[in-house]
């Protein structure tokens, strides 16, 4: 039999707050792609958005960060990483999917030859890199302007996408009325979430805006983080 090809999954994003339903998403991807015999997901990524990003009520870097890494206390194989958010601007998707792709290469073990010469791996050992999002984000591709071409074949094509289904969004009509995504769509993962979960980051941050119970929609660590350092208040910053 062959080996199952490893995976790494890195899911970008606003992370603002990190919610169980992010966390779930990683899951539902890691046994779909089990499920397929194919793969095996050695590692999740977390990289929360650069502040240049600017969007409306997002919380400094640090905050998104910092609530993350206490979300993933309890995952013994999702990690948050801060590259992206401390870069000096915005940095595109395509982006970040690159430099975790040279760091992974870069990570990766040498196999030592004669007279010490480092081999090359072969190439099956070599993780593939896979963005994670859910179907709501393969929608954003049609949006005008919002993606450049070239960068959303760069996905599909070099790294693939692994697509978590969510409440009416319909993914397989997305790759369909996509020319790109349609010729790459062999790329594209489709993962079923099967208990639906609509919890938005925006219903949250209305929901802390207004004083209102945040509990088991994020983990309670995050929640304190929250309350510690009065974010998401009428009066927060």
């Amino acid at each position: 039999m062959k080996s199952p090809i490893p995976v790494v999954l890195l899911a970008c994003g606003s992370f603002n707050p990190i919610t169980n339903m992010h966390l779930r998403m990683f899951e539902v991807a890691r046994d779909y792609l089990h499920q397929t015999g194919v793969y095996q997901v050695i590692k999740g990524i977390i990289s929360p958005v650069n502040d240049n990003y600017g969007k409306k009520d997002l919380v400094a870097a640090h905050h998104r960060v910092a609530m993350a890494r206490l979300a993933l206390q309890t995952s013994d194989w999702i990690q948050v990483d801060s590259w992206e958010s401390e870069q000096a601007q915005w940095m595109e998707t395509v982006k970040v999917l690159r430099h975790h792709r040279s760091e992974l290469l870069r990570s990766l073990p040498q196999m030592e030859g004669p007279g010490d010469k480092a081999l090359s791996l072969a190439p099956a050992a070599v993780p593939e890199l896979k963005l994670l999002c859910g179907a709501d984000v393969l929608k954003t591709f049609q949006t005008p302007n919002l993606w450049k071409d070239e960068h959303i074949q760069e996905i599909v094509e070099k790294f693939g996408l692994v697509c978590v289904g969510r409440a009416g969004h319909d993914p397989k009509g997305y790759i369909l009325e996509s020319p790109i995504l349609r010729r790459y769509q062999r790329n594209i993962h489709l993962a079923r979430e099967p208990v639906q979960n609509e919890i938005s980051a925006t219903y949250i941050r209305r929901a802390l805006g207004q004083g209102q119970s945040v509990k088991y929609l994020l983990p309670d660590a995050v929640i304190t983080y929250i309350k510690d350092h009065k974010l998401y208040t009428r009066d927060s910053p």
